[in-house]
């Protein structure tokens, strides 16, 4: 009897071990390859998986062969080439188990990341946003979404509330425009730091970013030193004074960041969670909102790490330098084309309009009396130089009103969009207002001139053209007369006889500086000096 037993159990044994041979056996997919999903047309389509170390796999798409085998880890990739945009149709892979995924598309797709003005929901924010409330009602079968986590969902009543309030709106936008269909594939985490979004081994290739660090390493130690004998007592004995009174205790200062690490986190832990599976996937480009948490890596600015991530994942998607479209910051600032009586919400529209405005206009200001300080823009200027970067693209935001987290996602939407057709497309759209391009010195004057000029230069809210500064050989900046000729300004100063120097709208709160194109888009912040 114990012999059948022994038996009976080592034959139910070798059938488990079977079974489970023949689970790892099968073709396995990353979950963002799903029914629904969207291709990326035109270029490389690329799909991989696992299966058992060398099984052949077979994938086939349309009139599309093609054959993989395992390596040794069990990985296997084959790419699907020149796409056209259309669908639906079926996808089979085939090795030991069959796969089929339905309803399946090819069209644009475009990966949007950062932090909660990109995470935030259209659920969230519909309710004040009448056109974004319009879409949401809307469903476009011909667009679907993604995270890395999940499969495709359709876009349709029901699910338009999940999806990204910033990059639904650009969907809409681009499937209108473009007449295929579009794939948003979701990677964002409110509050999040731009070092946690980069690979490690990107901060290790990038030359900038290893320099600050390395001097960041030699200051550490005194700014530890500081932040416990002088900083945190200060604010205990602050925090003790409140309390006493009854008033409210400030937030505890932070301490300075352990070397090489975000937040005592390791740099690029998000990008790990959140961007990694998708990369390799066929995409157009990316869109990009983050920047109120800056880098979180001791030493390292905004600027400088982006550059970083942004040759980082180019190099990692290895698809040369796909357009990197980023969001403005920070979040208004500025006048808008209209005034703020004149408008007291966005109109509903079922389709996202090129130019919407905030139920929160921001008025045009009279100059301050004094011009302000380099320091005061040095902020804003981060995401300006970022815009010299090759294939990347600022979606301006100046004039769509103020705070974290702005009102009108639609209009972001929108003008992220424009900035794609511009870009991406080469559409015969105006996605800038005018922007700095050369200066040169004629006498007691200056004369800039500026792209994207648009429809012509024209200044608003004001028969004077304000905003302009300029400086001589002293380094001072006065306020400067300006006059509109064709595409170009023309400043000058008595109290500059020699200008050396022009700045525009340079400073925290610009709601003085009053240029605009006729296409109804603020100028962009410049200056010329590096003082």
């Amino acid at each position: 009897m114990h012999l059948i037993r022994t038996c009976a159990a080592l034959a139910m044994g070798l059938l488990l071990a079977a079974a489970a041979g023949s689970v790892q056996a099968d073709v396995k997919l990353p979950p963002f390859f799903s029914d629904h999903m969207v291709l990326q047309r035109e270029g490389k389509a690329p799909l991989w998986g696992t299966a058992d170390a060398g099984e052949k796999v077979t994938v086939r798409f349309r009139n599309q062969e093609q054959q993989a085998t395992a390596d040794d880890k069990g990985a296997w990739r084959i790419e699907f080439q020149g796409l056209k945009a259309g669908g639906p149709d079926e996808l089979n892979i085939e090795g030991k188990n069959k796969i089929t995924l339905k309803d399946v598309l090819v069209g644009e797709v475009w990966v949007g990341s950062g932090q909660s003005n990109m995470a935030g929901t259209v659920g969230g924010y519909a309710k004040n946003d009448p056109t974004l409330a319009k879409l949401a009602a809307t469903g476009y079968p011909q667009i679907r979404g993604c995270k890395a986590t999940g499969g495709w969902t359709v876009s349709a009543t029901g699910t338009n509330g999940a999806y990204s309030a910033l990059l639904f709106p650009m969907a809409v936008r681009l499937h209108e425009k473009l007449n295929v269909p579009i794939g948003m594939m979701l990677g964002a985490e409110g509050g999040t730091p731009s070092g946690a979004w980069l690979s490690p081994e990107a901060v290790a290739a990038d030359v900038p970013t290893q320099n600050l660090m390395a001097e960041y390493v030699k200051a550490y130690p005194a700014l530890a030193k500081k932040f416990e004998e002088v900083d945190l007592p200060h604010w205990k004995q602050g925090a003790e004074k409140a309390k006493a009174a009854g008033k409210t205790v400030g937030r505890l200062p932070a301490a300075p960041p352990v070397p090489g690490t975000v937040r005592g986190k390791p740099i690029g832990y998000l990008y790990a969670a959140h961007i990694k599976p998708f990369v390799g996937y066929g995409i157009r480009g990316v869109l990009w909102d983050q920047g109120e948490a800056r880098t979180q890596v001791g030493g390292v600015d905004q600027y400088t790490m982006m550059g970083a991530l942004i040759r980082g994942w180019r190099n990692e998607w290895n698809v040369g330098e796909f357009p990197f479209i980023y969001v403005q910051k920070p979040s208004g600032m500025g006048c808008a084309w209209e005034a703020p009586p004149a408008v007291a919400t966005t109109p509903a529209t079922t389709a996202a309009p090129a130019n919407p405005l905030p139920p929160v206009i921001q008025a045009f200001t009279p100059l301050p009396a004094a011009v302000p300080s380099t320091q005061e823009g040095i902020y804003n200027e981060d995401y300006l130089k970022l815009m010299k970067l090759p294939n990347a693209g600022m979606v301006i935001s100046t004039d769509l009103g103020p705070g974290i987290h702005p009102i009108i996602k639609s209009g972001y939407g929108a003008r992220a969009a424009n900035v794609a057709l511009g870009i991406a497309y080469g559409k015969p759209v105006e996605y800038y207002g005018p922007v700095y391009e050369s200066h040169a010195i004629e006498g007691n004057t200056a004369r800039v001139k500026f792209s994207h000029a648009g429809k012509g230069l024209t200044a608003r809210h004001s028969d004077k053209l304000q905003g302009f500064a300029i400086a001589g050989d002293d380094k001072v900046f006065h306020w400067a007369d300006a006059k509109i000729d064709g595409d170009t300004v023309v400043v000058s100063s008595a109290a500059v006889p020699k200008p050396v120097a022009i700045r525009y709208a340079w400073g925290n709160n610009r709601t003085w500086a009053n240029l605009f194109n006729n296409d109804k888009l603020p100028a962009v912040t410049f200056r010329t000096d590096a003082w």
